[in-house]
């Protein structure tokens, strides 16, 4: 997520850039270390796999790869919940994170095996991405998406979908709840100010896309997350007074 990683995989120098993933088979032999003595951030998620052929040529074939995928952000924000769900030990938390990991691996099969976008397809993609990070806060029409390539609003829509996997809307709706998140957690406004703040003026509307990208409330999120980081603040502080 920030920073860079060199690897040694099978005696193969690899680096890992911001906004990259890699998948490493167990098998290998590896080895990872800062690059040049800077810091890193990343999230390793670490899963034994069927013996047996399921479909997922990656698996099958324990082949090594890294891939800068097209809608990063949306990989992070499912390695966040899949950690945040396992650190917290919730109730039937094994059984979701398995989804939440199959979801990830197929996500990143599909990726691996489309074709490669356009140069001009991407910068396309990158212009109206770009506006919508600087402008997630305020209503964006597709009409003023459009005008920025100079494209038709439905070929704007279609060729945004081709390289991230998401519509523009939904994208912004994504940015919007991961900023939710955030606020929900490490500040102190309500939801209705929360909601306002993102630009959902209907605060229940607020509260139904949430739901539909996190699979919890806005009070459910708030606190199950807290209470599990105030069980593992519990548990360490016990853990040092031992």
């Amino acid at each position: 997520m920030e920073g860079k990683v060199q690897y040694t995989i099978d005696n193969e120098k690899v680096e890992l850039d911001k906004g990259e993933i890699m998948y490493i088979p167990r098998s290998a032999v590896r080895s990872g270390e800062n690059y040049q003595f800077t810091l890193h951030q990343k999230y390793t998620i670490l899963f034994i796999d069927h013996e047996k052929e399921i479909g997922i040529p990656f698996l099958d074939k324990r082949q090594f790869f890294k891939i800068k995928p097209r809608n990063f952000q949306y990989f992070k924000q499912r390695a966040e919940y899949l950690y945040r769900d396992l650190k917290g030990n919730n109730k039937y938390n094994l059984y979701i994170c398995l989804g939440i990991l199959q979801e990830i691996i197929g996500m990143l099969a599909r990726e691996k095996e489309e074709t490669e976008t356009s140069p001009m397809k991407l910068k396309y993609a990158q212009t109206i991405q770009e506006y919508i990070i600087h402008h997630y806060r305020s209503p964006i029409e597709i009409d003023s998406l459009a005008k920025l390539i100079q494209k038709s609003p439905n070929y704007t829509i279609s060729i945004f979908k081709e390289v991230t996997g998401q519509t523009p809307i939904q994208y912004l709706h994504q940015l919007r709840i991961l900023e939710a998140s955030n606020l929900l957690l490490n500040s102190n406004m309500a939801i209705s100010s929360i909601s306002e703040y993102l630009g959902y003026y209907d605060t229940s509307y607020f509260c139904r896309v949430f739901k539909r990208l996190m699979s919890l409330s806005p009070q459910e999120y708030q606190k199950t997350i807290k209470t599990a980081d105030s069980a593992n603040s519990r548990g360490a502080a016990h853990l040092s007074e031992d």
